[in-house]
């Protein structure tokens, strides 16, 4: 026991002193408020858009007093021109949408992008409304009681919003933000404690003591475990502090409580601790096998994407969480984490997570501490 806490000692000093170090522990972190004020304030703007932006409409005929009427009301701002014309002037920009009247037919002209949908929908409305006017003038001129041909059936809405679409998307990516920053945290320290050491040529004296190569691999695992934890639990406060600055911030989120309960924090924090584990013990066992420095942080670069993606496509899908899922590496934090947010976490599915990591991760170290007893591996010459 001595034995491996001088060596868990020695690495985190080793880990603390390095400026580099450091830094890979919090640049991605401080990404992760950005990544939610960001996104937030995108899709802030793409669910507010301007009604100015994209209610300039053209028509190849002259309104009626009630379409004026309704246009005025729905503040339409109205260009008159012959169908040539405004085909011009929309590919131009000039127009946002052009409307051709063909006897009794009017059609809304346009191509498939994001501000011909908004005028498109405003159209829509524009002409609802024109039909009731004048369904209503046609009952009125044949004495026919209005109220009862046009609310002849009374519709509600009554429909429990079961979660936000846009507080869901974002705590997700934020999470898959915080696998980035623990995986990168992790890759440094455990290159330099493994290949770093073999290239420096001290690891050779550190085997000169009597030091058991199991107390070795758990020292050094211990301590990029902690690296990774570290900025793990400081990406993850940095999220819920810029989920509380957004929910106040962004109409979006309008009564959408973003804060995290208790438990939900604390399955959080056990997510975030099994997901640093895993990560560490995969960074040292790819690490002790490169002969130098260059080599190992080539070797580790896929690791970043095979901890992002799955989780990311499981969350485009829409997959969901099962206790089979949970034991399936990566992929089971980030569903985790989804159903942690909306409250929907079972306790079988985190303990067969942390089962699986465990055994993953006994598996691992049992792997390393035998390659440390190879001279193949540990010497680079």
């Amino acid at each position: 026991m001595s034995n491996l806490m001088n060596i868990l000692k020695k690495e985190l000093k080793e880990l603390f002193r390095d400026k580099k170090s450091l830094s890979m522990m919090l640049i991605i972190p401080i990404m992760i408020p950005l990544l939610v004020l960001g996104l937030s304030a995108l899709f802030e703007s793409q669910t507010n858009k301007p009604l100015e932006e994209y209610n300039t409409i053209g028509f190849n005929y002259k309104l009626s007093d009630i379409e004026k009427g309704i246009a005025k009301d729905l503040n339409i701002n109205v260009v008159y021109d012959d169908s040539n014309n405004l085909k011009e002037k929309y590919e131009q920009n000039s127009i946002d949408l052009y409307v051709i009247k063909d006897d009794n037919k009017y059609i809304i002209t346009g191509d498939d992008n994001e501000t011909t949908s908004y005028a498109s929908s405003l159209m829509e409305t524009y002409f609802s409304l024109y039909k009731e006017k004048l369904q209503t003038e046609y009952l009125e001129e044949n004495n026919i009681d209005v109220d009862s041909v046009i609310d002849i059936i009374t519709v509600e809405k009554n429909i429990t919003e079961v979660e936000n679409f846009y507080a869901n998307y974002i705590t997700t990516y934020a999470f898959l933000f915080i696998i980035m920053a623990i995986t990168v945290s992790a890759t440094y320290p455990a290159t330099d404690a493994t290949a770093g050491e073999k290239e420096r040529g001290t690891l050779e004296t550190l085997l000169t003591f009597p030091i058991k190569s199991k107390d070795i691999i758990i020292g050094k695992f211990l301590s990029v475990s902690l690296s990774s934890i570290i900025t793990g639990i400081v990406s993850l406060i940095l999220m819920i502090v810029s989920l509380i600055i957004a929910n106040g911030m962004f109409d979006i989120y309008k009564d959408v409580d973003l804060m995290l309960s208790t438990s939900s924090l604390i399955f959080s924090v056990i997510v975030v601790i099994a997901c640093s584990f895993l990560i560490s013990g995969l960074c040292i066992a790819i690490a002790s096998k490169s002969k130098s420095f260059k080599e190992a942080q080539s070797a580790l670069t896929p690791l970043t994407f095979i901890a992002f993606f799955p989780g990311m496509i499981a969350f485009m899908i829409d997959v969901s969480s099962s206790p089979v899922l949970s034991m399936v590496p990566f992929l089971n934090y980030t569903l985790l984490f989804e159903d942690i947010t909306t409250g929907t976490a079972s306790f079988i599915n985190v303990f067969l997570m942390f089962l699986s990591t465990i055994v993953i991760i006994g598996v691992i170290l049992a792997i390393i501490i035998k390659q440390y007893k190879s001279e193949k591996v540990l010497f680079s010459n």
